[in-house]
């Protein structure tokens, strides 16, 4: 039985290579913490960061086994990871965090605002879709726009399409690929918010500022943080945020994506198990960031402060737009962010920079 806090020299396993997992690892190594990654891709972002990397198929199990031994415990980068490879560690004794309960509720579409609903927090109303002929009667019930998604996986608006009026009803379910569905009522909002906070394995809790987002094709542009919003709109954040974490017995960093409605009410758009993307902000604008807040949470550490230090606008540079790196390095006011991405892909995520703002 692992015993917590985890001291400096302990070990961190993370499932997945990418850039939120090489960011964890690079947060660990600041804590005097070593990182293994498991990965079934060569040559990950990640991996070219950390003292190990067990590269294999997230169902094979010699390889399962070795990364649980190796682990003092195992997290995520990435909510889509296979339930059934964190049953396996665990049943190997491997202490993972956050526990199954959370990446059950988050990669099913319909469970997870069953759970938010259960728990307080509010959501759009929405229907369960397992076939093409439930459609004609969620979308009356739910009215014209509304927006078909399938249950599992789907990101950065994939998976999901917009059902304006009775004649599109037909060919949504095809679009989205014929997989089980959510349709979800048009939610009519003023701006997308987000609220990155943090529980401890003791029960603690740490919540940041919210940050404002602005989406392009239905992939994240750009957040401003701190948000301009008054007490009361932060309260209402946390107090949802708090829900979510409580309900589930949470232990790390989670990104809740709320929607801002005109009379100020705020609803959960989805929740992430992880650290998140609007959360990038916080590396170069927090006294501790999300990643190093995760890496706290889950070795039993005491959580860092979530004070903002200076205002900060998050841009995402995605495709070429990397290219422009030589630019922002000589920008005295841009921290630029790189992923260590080996191959440029148009519209793929390939670093981040946040430009300081001026003091809050």
């Amino acid at each position: 039985m692992m015993t917590f806090p985890l001291a400096p020299g302990s070990t961190i396993g993370i499932l997945g290579g990418g850039q939120l997992g090489r960011m964890l690892a690079l947060a660990a190594a600041r804590l005097g913490l070593d990182v293994v990654i498991y990965t079934p891709d060569e040559d990950s972002p990640a991996s070219r960061v950390v003292r190990e990397t067990l590269v294999a198929p997230y169902d094979e199990p010699v390889s399962l086994a070795a990364f649980a031994r190796l682990c003092d415990v195992v997290t995520y980068e990435f909510e889509n990871v296979p339930a059934a490879t964190v049953d396996s560690l665990i049943a190997l004794g491997a202490d993972v965090a956050p526990g199954p309960k959370a990446l059950a509720v988050a990669q099913d579409r319909v469970s997870e605002k069953t759970y938010l609903n259960s728990v307080g927090a509010p959501t759009v109303a929405f229907a369960a879709i397992d076939a093409p002929a439930d459609i004609p009667a969620a979308a009356q019930a739910l009215g014209h726009p509304c927006l078909l998604k399938t249950r599992r996986e789907g990101y950065d608006g994939k998976g999901q399409t917009w059902i304006e009026k009775l004649a599109d009803e037909a060919a949504a379910y095809q679009t989205i690929g014929a997989k089980p569905a959510i349709l979800e009522a048009r939610a009519d909002f003023v701006r997308e918010l987000s609220v990155i906070a943090a529980r401890g394995r003791d029960g603690e809790t740490a919540i940041y500022p919210l940050g404002e987002n602005h989406h392009e094709g239905g992939v994240l542009r750009r957040t401003v943080a701190p948000a301009a919003a008054d007490q009361a709109l932060f309260d209402q954040a946390e107090r949802i945020a708090l829900q979510i974490m409580d309900g589930l017995d949470y232990v790390g960093v989670i990104g809740v994506e709320l929607f801002q409605l005109a009379d100020g009410q705020l609803l959960v758009n989805e929740i992430a198990p992880r650290v998140h993307n609007t959360g990038h902000w916080t590396q170069d604008g927090c006294a501790v960031d999300q990643f190093e807040q995760h890496i706290r949470a889950i070795a039993g550490w005491p959580l860092g402060s979530t004070a903002a230090l200076a205002r900060v606008e998050m841009l995402n540079l995605l495709g070429e737009e990397v290219d422009t790196w030589p630019k922002l390095a000589a920008d005295p006011d841009a921290r630029l962010h790189l992923y260590g991405k080996r191959e440029t892909v148009p519209g793929r995520k390939m670093a981040h920079v946040n430009r300081m703002r001026g003091p809050l």
